[in-house]
């Protein structure tokens, strides 16, 4: 099996049934406190009617970002600021590196970059 970061782009598109991601549903899945604090964020936006069975579900999966890897995230957001990457997907996508597994994400500012698994 293998691991991925998933980002919040890609869990919203996994809940929607978007079927290029269906061959991630059997991957390891980790995520960090960023990223579930973006999906409950949008799932009470959209009121989605399952909001609490799929908080649960991807609770399981968070993993502790270390503080270092928050500081280089910072570097790189700096770095590229005219993409415009959020904090979340900055801390994520440095946080897949070190841990040497892909960011999985459907957000065109990471499309070309290594380390990432782009599906729209």
């Amino acid at each position: 099996m293998t691991e991925y970061i998933f980002d919040t782009y890609a869990i919203i598109e996994i809940i929607r049934g978007n079927p290029n991601y269906k061959p991630y549903l059997d991957e390891g899945i980790i995520i960090n406190d960023f990223i579930f604090s973006e999906l409950c964020y949008n799932l009470i936006k959209i009121d989605y009617p399952k909001k609490e069975y799929y908080l649960e579900k991807y609770e399981e999966f968070i993993s502790q970002v270390d503080p270092e890897i928050i500081k280089e995230a910072m570097q790189f957001s700096y770095k590229n600021k005219k993409k415009k990457m959020s904090m979340t997907d900055c801390v994520s996508y440095v946080m897949a590196k070190e841990l040497e597994i892909k960011f999985l994400t459907g957000d065109k500012e990471f499309e070309r970059l290594n380390n990432v698994e782009f599906v729209k």
